[in-house]
């Protein structure tokens, strides 16, 4: 099937690594071309192409129009869909390729939550930091031992982690630490049961009773309307002392003021790649804390979350075959 991919300059600044990969896989299988967009500028339309692939901008009507052969399309804004194209599509009778879910993302955000955990329970960032600046760093009270006993510390092995949520993220983050050793649950009223035991995590159904034991605390949601908030303040008062908290997803599925106030009065320890206010401000007082591990919100773009986002798709061409899948060439330039 004759396919156009067409770029817009947004599209690169947040996934800078796809089209290029979206290229590479469909060459074995199509007869495609790939057409960058410098800003300003618009796209003359294919009168051939069957399929398209429009990246980083809203499609409308008038656009559509000079694909007039195109039988399926893939859109998005950068992040998602507009609506109103679906809704175009729809009306056309297109068939409209989706990615169904964020899954693409999973693992490297998964695998970042991991290493927050890690980093925080054995304050690996703090230590790197005083290193830099003070020999009193290699001033143990006890000799090698780092950790903080007024919060979660040493190995996850042993731990008992509570995971809100068991989607893709969270099922993978479940999965990790469970293979380390840690007592899971987890709380999520819309996944099946496979997404609790391929993850060794056990379901728990109240998401009131899920935090009450908790050593480590992650909230592991995506925020939508009815997930914001859904960490309420009560729940946050009611997770154990010294209880570590995992934010790898968004901040704001959490009562933020209330779990702010407790890591502020070292009630609890926090690793953090996400906040409710972004750019988190210079002098924000979870900076620099002894108890906060904080990043600056990359735990899903990587190269790898880059390529997934474009295999996830080739993936669902009828003409897809794996055995013609070529190794990823694109990693050349990073």
């Amino acid at each position: 099937m004759r396919t156009t991919i067409v770029v817009h300059p947004r599209f690169d600044e947040i996934w800078p690594f796809a089209a290029d990969r979206l290229h590479e896989l469909l060459q074995p299988i199509a007869e495609v071309a790939l057409t960058r967009l410098e800003p300003g500028t618009a796209h003359a339309g294919d009168p051939t192409a069957e399929r398209l692939f429009w990246l980083g901008a809203a499609l409308d009507a008038a656009t559509l129009d000079g694909f007039p052969a195109v039988r399926e399309v893939f859109s998005t804004e950068g992040y998602r869909s507009n609506g109103e194209t679906n809704a175009l599509l729809e009306e056309r009778g297109i068939r409209r390729i989706d990615h169904g879910s964020e899954g693409y993302w999973a693992q490297s955000v998964s695998e970042f939550a991991l290493g927050l955990t890690i980093g925080a329970l054995r304050r690996i960032p703090q230590t790197h930091h005083a290193m830099l600046t003070d020999l009193s760093a290699w001033d143990y009270p006890a000799e090698q031992f780092g950790d903080d006993p007024a919060f979660a510390s040493g190995t996850v092995e042993g731990k008992r982690v509570r995971i809100v949520g068991a989607g893709n993220i969270a099922s993978r983050y479940a999965s990790f630490v469970n293979m380390l050793g840690a007592d899971v649950a987890a709380w999520d009223p819309f996944a099946s049961d496979p997404s609790f035991h391929r993850a060794g995590s056990r379901r728990e159904y109240s998401l009131e009773r899920l935090p009450l034991d908790a050593e480590i605390f992650a909230p592991m949601v995506p925020l939508t309307p009815s997930t914001e908030g859904i960490v309420t303040a009560e729940i946050i008062r009611s997770l154990p002392v010294g209880c570590l908290v995992v934010l790898a997803t968004r901040a704001r599925v959490c009562d933020v003021a209330e779990l702010r106030r407790r890591v502020l009065a070292d009630e609890l320890s926090l690793a953090a790649d996400v906040f409710d206010l972004e750019p988190v401000p210079f002098d924000d007082p979870l900076l620099g804390r002894h108890n906060v591990v904080h990043t600056p919100h990359n735990a899903g773009r990587t190269i790898d979350s880059n390529l997934r986002w474009a295999e996830l798709l080739v993936a669902q061409l009828e003409e897809y075959d794996p055995e013609k899948v070529p190794a990823a060439s694109v990693r050349a330039r990073a």
